[in-house]
């Protein structure tokens, strides 16, 4: 099989793969299909990979934005993705055997220092966190606050607006995009580490 068919085999199998995974625990994946090109196109586009050179991805789900993301690393770059459905990860990681992988975004701290790695230079997560409880949102918001070195950033994508106050307490939202041509419409939210704590600034847009 050549490199396109085999890509076109992969591509074919994703929205089945997503949806399989929807089915064993839906609370987890969060979502029937997998992110669509235009969401996975607007996420890339909000990071500034001039500056990363370490970055985790929280819940990759069958790599739409993986895919893209990696065209825009430098070869040097660390990845981590940490995906909670097993069938999606192993598939990831055959696609991938150079990025880390691990499937509890609850440990991304203990996970990135066991690599010798104390700050990331940028997150993109897409976890359902409608679909968590209070202790479990609190508990990756601030072990992803953490991770992040000063001024880095966090690009995450909900369905609705529900996290822009916990997102607001912890970050400056520098914008929130609207991407109708998902399904089902996301919100993508851009934000910074605030590289002074003590001094609290939301720059906000929503469009």
């Amino acid at each position: 099989m050549n490199s396109t068919m085999e890509d076109t085999a992969m591509k074919t199998s994703e929205p089945l793969l997503f949806l399989q995974g929807f089915l064993r625990n839906p609370k987890r994946v969060g979502s029937l299909l997998p992110s669509s090109k235009f969401l996975a196109h607007k996420i890339v586009q909000s990071v500034r990979w001039d500056e990363v050179k370490t970055i985790a991805e929280l819940g990759p789900g069958t790599g739409a934005i993986t895919r893209l993301m990696k065209a825009e690393l430098p070869k040097s770059a660390t990845v981590f993705l940490f995906e909670r459905d097993p069938k999606m990860r192993s598939n990831l990681k055959k696609t991938y055997p150079e990025f880390m992988f691990h499937s509890n975004a609850s440990y991304l701290l203990k996970r990135i220092n066991q690599e010798h790695v104390h700050q990331l230079d940028s997150i993109i997560c897409g976890l359902p966190f409608f679909n968590f409880s209070r202790e479990m949102k609190q508990n990756i918001l601030s072990q992803m606050h953490t991770a992040l070195r000063p001024g880095g950033m966090l690009v995450l994508y909900q369905y609705s607006l529900h996290m822009k106050k916990r997102l607001a307490d912890l970050f400056d939202i520098e914008n929130i995009k609207f991407v109708p041509l998902s399904f089902p419409p996301v919100f993508v939210y851009t934000c910074r580490k605030k590289k002074d704590e003590g001094h609290s600034e939301t720059r906000e847009s929503v469009y």
